[in-house]
This record gives structure tokens, sequence and C-alpha cells, in this order.
């Protein structure tokens, strides 16, 4: 090689390297809520902020997201099917209506007094998610990959009188709850009144009911406290309610690397959601004893004693084998998903006020 081609080639080999240009994938993320309420808000800050963190470390590709969330595309009633459908790619689906769909999804509704931390919750959710087929299936024949799990923060009571005998005061009232958690006053003598938050407020101030079985980030929002200013701390339990899910179609069209960010991305949210949601939960109860410490009567917090919530437990019919033993007719094994759920809390230090799987 002569002396001018070597400096050619030198010259050459300092070059830059061309950079490959990064590719946009463009996708649509929904829900039916708005991004106020904690776990919708937190798909933004958290599951689809740490997708991009993620893809922009590597630099190969960035998601241009087209948000559509507060009922844009689709209401409450039909969160599972937008998603199956592909009217989002990515979407929260609300498991609480869609019992006929989504039946394990329920255990948790069935067996409340199990445990009142969500994190913890949320951990065995994603646990059976990846180890029980039954509950898998159920969310994948719909044609979703599921990256993401969502709970509630704990339910207590909400009243306009003090529950002055603890347990034996609800006999008779007329408490307001939320679809199937009406069968956690089932044997307690309280009569269930079907609603929800947005009608608690009313139902109260005209007496339609005297108070509610509800969850402190919702009665806070709500200013129920205003009307039934009686808190009455229960802590009968969380529920799991739902899942961030990609549209399967879209999910397989996805390079490897956003799928891998986005696996990596629920997870974060997931365990974020939980904490947040215990934390948020302690917030809110403090929140409504400050604003509400001016009016008449302020509101104020009482601990129910714990042989009075054994009590309430014991009154009640087992309504987790009954929810199983129904299931089991159609052929969902319901019972043995119950059995792994509260297996699965008890692995992680719960201690269940009632075993609600011993008959199953």
């Amino acid at each position: 090689m002569n002396t001018l081609m070597k400096l050619m080639a030198v010259g050459m080999l300092a070059l830059p390297t061309p950079l490959m240009a990064q590719e946009t994938v463009y996708l649509t993320v929904a829900s039916s809520h708005p991004t106020v309420i904690p776990w919708v808000g937190m798909i933004k800050t958290h599951f689809m902020a740490r997708t991009d963190e993620i893809l922009a470390e590597a630099g190969d590709y960035k998601i241009e997201w087209n948000e559509a969330f507060g009922g844009q595309l689709y209401k409450a009633n039909a969160t599972l099917t937008s998603v199956e459908e592909g009217i989002t790619d990515v979407g929260w689906v609300f498991s609480f209506l869609e019992a006929a769909k989504l039946p394990l999804s329920q255990a948790s509704s069935y067996a409340p007094f199990s445990t009142s931390d969500p994190a913890v919750q949320l951990e065995v959710m994603e646990e059976l998610f990846e180890t029980n087929t039954a509950f898998r299936n159920e969310w994948e024949s719909h044609n979703l990959k599921v990256v993401g799990f969502t709970g509630t923060d704990s339910y207590d009571l909400y009243t306009k009188a003090p529950l002055e005998q603890g347990f034996k005061s609800i006999d008779g009232m007329k408490l307001s709850a939320p679809g199937v958690l009406g069968n956690w006053l089932r044997g307690t003598g309280a009569n269930a009144v079907d609603g929800a938050l947005t009608t608690f407020y009313t139902d109260i101030q005209t007496g339609v009911s005297d108070g509610v079985l509800s969850l402190a980030l919702g009665v806070l929002p709500s200013k129920i406290y205003e009307v039934a200013p009686y808190i009455t701390r229960v802590d009968l339990g969380v529920a799991f309610s739902g899942a961030v899910a990609v549209n399967r179609d879209t999910w397989d069209g996805l390079p490897e690397e956003v799928q891998t960010a986005m696996v990596e991305a629920g997870k974060y949210y997931t365990a974020s959601h939980g904490k947040d949601l215990l934390e948020r939960h302690e917030f809110a109860l403090n929140k409504m004893v400050e604003a509400g410490a001016d009016q008449s009567p302020s509101v104020s917090i009482t601990p129910m004693a714990q042989t009075d919530r054994e009590a309430w437990v014991a009154a009640m019919p087992n309504i987790a084998k009954e929810w199983a033993d129904s299931l089991e007719e159609k052929g969902v094994p319901a019972g043995d998903f119950m059995k792994a759920y509260l297996d699965g809390l008890r692995a992680k230090g719960e201690t269940p006020v009632r075993d609600w799987d011993e008959d199953l």
C-alpha cells in the first residue's frame, strides 16, 4: 500500500460512524377514568414514563403516545372490549365490571378481612398471573397482554351517626355499597343499598342510606365525609380491581426491545401503585379529619375493635364458598384459585381474619 492510500485509509477510520436512525413507535393509551384517579395517573407518570426512560437509554426506539384518558374513547363498561378490539393499544381494564369474562379476578371481593395491604395483594396477584394457568388464560383469551396490575385501598364505614356499640350498631342500618361488595354486609343485619361514588353523597343526604362502605381515596374527593362524618376504621380489606393491558395484535407487532421495556415498566408501575395506595389511604383519612374539623359534627375516626371485626366476619355466610361453588359448576377452577390466593397472602405474612378456604 503506497503512502497516499495509507493516509486515505487512516482518514476513513477517523470519520464518525453514521448513527442508526431512531425508530418511532406510535401507540394510543386510553382509560375510562381521568388521570386524577391515582392508578390512571400513574399509567402516565410511572408506566409510560418508565418505558420511555428505558428506551431512551438504548436509543433505538421511542414511543409517541396518543393519550385518550378520561373516557375520550370509551366508558367504564367497555374497558375490556376496547383493549381487546384495538380501539386503544394500551388501556386500563376495570375487572370489577367484568365478572362474567374475568371470573377468577373477582376472588378478593369474596374474601374480605384477608389483607389491608394493597402492595402485598398486588404482589400475590402478579405471582398468580405467572403461576396459575387458568387466571392467566382468562385475561389472555381476550386478546390481551397484561403488563401491570391495579387494586384498591382498604374499605371502611362512613356514617351519619356514631357506631356507639361498634359492630352491633350496624344491625338495621342502610349502608350504601358498590355492587358485589354489598355481600360484605350479609349476616350483619345491615341492609345493602347499591350505589357508587357518584350517588353516595346524595343517598346519605336524602336518607336513602345511613352511611357507606367505601374507600378513603373515593370518599375524600367526593366529600362524603360532609354528610357521613363518623369514620369507623374497620379495615375490611383491599380488592384487586384490574390491569393495564396491551392489545395482543399491537403487542405482537412491537419490537422486542419495546416489549422488554414495557414489561419492566409494568412491574415498576405495579409495585409503585401498591405502595402509593397504602400511603394515600392514610393521607386521605387524615385530610378528611382536617377538612371536616369546622363542620358540625366534625369528622372523627374511631377504630373498630378486633373482637368486633371478628364478630362481623363470623356473622357472614361463607361467600367465598358460594362464589367458588357457582363457578365450579361452570368448569371454572375457582376453589383452587381462592386457596392459591389466600395461601399467597399467608406466605407473605398476612393473617386473614377468617379462613375462607377451609370448606373449599
